[in-house]
């Protein structure tokens, strides 16, 4: 295990860092995006009324990828409001022009480790709705500790539900999707709402990737839970 793949606090990255290109509109954007919706981290509990300029129901979104199925979620629901966590700097800055186009109030993005930001700045019982896509499934027996989804996390994540909010994993890897519904039927907090995998939520929206691989006959799992009510 190299130094990169451990925090200074202990926990093994669910990522790794890469140099991937960053177009010249995607850092426009995060030039000028950041400063009005990006959220720094900081070790202490962050202020969501303020953040957000409301109260609301808000929903934790780990890992977006490009943002296309976050900014299509927080359109469809402008009435939630949605944290988005992404490391990776074009991913952050493709959300961010969709934010712009899409004017977007109901969306806030942090750019940092999503286990320091669950730990340190969201207070448990906050959020009404997790929201996992498809997360690097990390197929190879040596990667494995490296996967998001952990006793450990799930968790501290289900700490942070409400009473009755909801826990969305989503993956096109059977054996992790398998590793998901275990884990999270292990968490004594949480209960399935379904009879093992979910049907897909009329809230998540397929992507040109997902549907292609659906119409070649690949599978796509769903995980649904719900933080028990007491």
């Amino acid at each position: 295990m190299n130094e990169e793949e451990v925090r200074p606090h202990g926990h093994i990255r669910s990522y790794v860092l890469r140099q991937g290109r960053v177009s010249n509109a995607q850092l426009r954007y995060y030039e000028t995006m950041m400063p009005k919706v990006g959220i720094p981290y900081r070790a202490q509990p962050l202020d969501l009324a303020a953040a957000f300029g409301r109260t609301a129901p808000t929903v934790l979104e780990i890992g977006f990828g490009m943002g296309e199925t976050t900014a299509v979620i927080a359109a469809a629901h402008p009435e939630t409001d949605y944290l988005a966590l992404e490391v990776h700097t074009p991913g952050v800055g493709s959300l961010l022009k969709l934010i712009a186009e899409g004017n977007l109030a109901n969306l806030r993005v942090i750019q940092h480790d999503a286990v320091e930001v669950v730990r340190d700045m969201i207070e448990p019982g906050l959020l009404s709705g997790i929201h996992v896509f498809f997360p690097d499934p990390w197929p190879k027996k040596r990667q494995q500790k490296r996967r998001l989804i952990k006793p450990d996390f799930v968790a501290l994540l289900a700490s942070r539900l409400a009473p009755g909010g909801y826990f969305h994993c989503a993956t096109d890897w059977e054996e992790y999707a398998q590793q998901m519904l275990e884990v999270l039927g292990g968490e004594p907090t949480l209960e399935n709402t379904a009879e093992g995998f979910a049907p897909r939520p009329d809230y998540r929206p397929l992507t040109k990737f997902e549907s292609r691989g659906l119409r070649l006959g690949h599978g796509v799992w769903d995980v649904v839970f719900r933080r028990r009510e007491t």
